[in-house]
């Protein structure tokens, strides 16, 4: 018996002994990394609002890992571009990649196929901010409330016009939301990128546009256009005289979103994905950086990994509800 206990405890032990080795290589990478520069790609333009978060972020980890954080824009091609950088790039977790809730959510029942698979090819880590649009119009405009475009769109159906820069971004699925829960049809016109868009706006060439403060904030404070409501739950803290959609005499609970995530390749070892994640939140959560937050008119949006997972798939169905309505396709 005493021989049973004995052989039993050393099988035990070195059981244990392998699991413990299996683990260190893994504990110890996530510990040492990262040992080289990393780069972030995106597939925003420089100086663009979610693009400017990316910097600020690669600023603080550069300084925290004593290691380069590079920042890659790769724009255009529905953030195609980025993605096929990133998917050719390197899967140790020195290529990172800040995508949005249309690559995520949106453009898997837009397009019948895509270059990418977004359940296989990314790890989302947390999302970076969440932002709400405001429904812009010329400074000229006869629309005092919402409810005042809402009668003008029923009496003059097909007569309106709303913008945005491309198909099935968050600007045209929420304006096309708002056709369908109104009863009323608008044309939808693309434009190629967001200043001639509400540079149209601002020339009472569309009747409004879906924009967000760092899209449209520019031309807001320059006198150019005037932001209607906000597509949101409650007031922006920025933008306090600003009512919500509801408050204007919208659809009541009316919300446009967007956000953005940082995601590693898929695979890689949850010690590092958690390393990344508990860097980026305390990242996220410095002063000046939230200070930007407010300027930019973005909200943090803290979420654990699985809190984010459930959310996104959230989003997905909420997606497929809204292309189903509008009847949206890519392909």
């Amino acid at each position: 018996m005493k021989q049973t206990i004995q052989t039993w405890t050393k099988a035990s032990l070195a059981l244990l002994g392998a699991v413990a080795f299996g683990l260190t290589p893994a504990l110890t990478q996530a510990q040492d990394y990262p040992t080289k520069p990393v780069r972030i790609i995106t597939p925003f333009p420089v100086g663009s609002g979610p693009e400017g978060v990316v910097r600020l972020l690669a600023d603080k980890l550069t300084k925290k890992w004593g290691q380069p954080v590079i920042v890659e824009n790769r724009p255009g091609g529905n953030g195609f571009i980025a993605i096929a950088a990133f998917k050719s790039g390197a899967t140790d977790g020195y290529d990172l990649i800040q995508l949005d809730n249309v690559h995520l959510s949106a453009y898997p029942h837009l397009f019948k196929k895509l270059p990418y698979d977004p359940k296989a090819d990314f790890d989302p880590i947390l999302p970076l901010f969440k932002t709400y649009f405001f429904f812009t119009v010329p400074t000229t405009s006869k629309y005092k409330t919402i409810n005042d475009l809402v009668a003008d769109a029923k009496a003059n159906p097909g007569k309106l016009n709303y913008g945005s820069w491309s198909i099935g971004n968050p600007a045209h699925l929420g304006a096309a939301l708002f056709e369908s829960v109104i009863g009323a049809e608008m044309q939808h016109v693309v434009f190629k990128e967001t200043t001639q868009l509400y540079v149209s706006v601002a020339n009472a060439e569309l009747n409004f546009a879906l924009g967000t403060n760092a899209t449209a904030g520019a031309m807001q404070r320059a006198g150019k256009i005037r932001f209607l409501a906000v597509a949101a739950p409650r007031r922006i803290q920025a933008f306090p005289d600003v009512p919500t959609v509801t408050e204007a005499g919208g659809p009541a609970g009316f919300e446009v979103s967007g956000w953005t995530a940082l995601a590693a390749p898929k695979g890689l070892p949850k010690a590092i994905t958690d390393k990344i994640q508990r860097d980026v939140a305390e990242a996220l959560n410095a002063p000046d950086i939230k200070e930007k937050y407010v300027t930019f008119g973005y909200e943090p949006f803290p979420q654990t990994r699985e809190q984010f997972n459930a959310y996104i798939g959230t989003e997905s169905t909420r997606f497929a509800d809204i292309i189903k309505k509008t009847k949206a396709q890519l392909d």
